[in-house]
């Protein structure tokens, strides 16, 4: 090859230096000399030119090897790629299922928690309500058996009153000169007889009222315990503390 660019130097060389043909673009050369540097050319050509053609050759095997490579390499990413998305999905829908199966367990628990709550809540209410209806049936016999004795004692105080009022003006009036002082003295026993009936029985009134009064206090503070378990029920802020209320409705 390197012949072969030599060669063609010293052609250049010969026509640049050759003598030029005068009212003519052209030049005479020496014919020997160029046909020998042609001959040389010639002969050199062939065998450069089986060596490029070796190369060419050689390129396009290695780049079809380089291509059945490059092709097997591809193929092999891609199943790699397929079998690890595959992988990937499976193992995604099985931590999906894992989480969905956790947060349905986590849920039956908690509705469990809330309804075990809501039950034990309702057991506590209904045990408040039933002590109080115990105590205001405790507390209204209470009254009504008080009651039922003031009056009763108002009545016999009344009665002995009377009777001796009575009597006293059946002596007063068996005597004559003092019958106006009898009568005014039985006038006086009577009506201390009827205000101090009177007397009892507001004192009996006053009694049963107080005692209303207090049972009225013990509903309200049973009231306000049911009513703050509630709200700790709907806001979940822990379990309801009845005792609380009761026990300050109770002092």
């Amino acid at each position: 090859m390197y012949r072969v660019f030599e060669a063609l130097d010293e052609l250049v060389a010969i026509v640049e230096e050759a003598r030029g043909v005068p009212m003519t673009a052209g030049c005479v050369v020496p014919r020997g000399d160029v046909l020998e540097l042609l001959d040389d050319v010639r002969d050199a050509i062939p065998g450069e030119l089986d060596d490029a053609q070796d190369v060419l050759d050689h390129r396009d095997k290695l780049v079809g090897d380089a291509r059945h490579n490059a092709e097997q390499t591809v193929g092999r990413a891609n199943a790699e790629a397929h079998e690890t998305l595959t992988d990937a999905r499976e193992n995604a829908d099985r931590i999906l299922a894992d989480a969905k199966a956790q947060a349905d367990r986590m849920v039956a628990e908690a509705r469990a928690h809330a309804d075990q709550l809501v039950h034990d809540a309702r057991a506590d209410a209904d045990a408040v309500v039933a002590d109080g209806q115990r105590e205001y049936d405790t507390l209204t016999s209470r009254a009504r058996a008080e009651s039922d004795r003031m009056i009763e004692s108002g009545q016999v105080a009344y009665e002995r009153s009377v009777a001796d009022g009575i009597a006293e003006q059946q002596r007063l009036v068996s005597q004559a000169e003092v019958v106006q002082a009898a009568n005014a003295e039985s006038t006086r026993v009577i009506d201390a007889a009827h205000a101090e009936s009177d007397r009892l029985r507001s004192d009996c009134d006053l009694y049963v009222d107080t005692k209303l009064a207090e049972f009225e206090d013990f509903l309200n503070g049973t009231i306000r315990s049911v009513g703050r378990g509630r709200q700790q029920l709907r806001t979940g802020t822990g379990v309801p503390d009845y005792d609380a209320g009761y026990g300050e409705s109770r002092r």
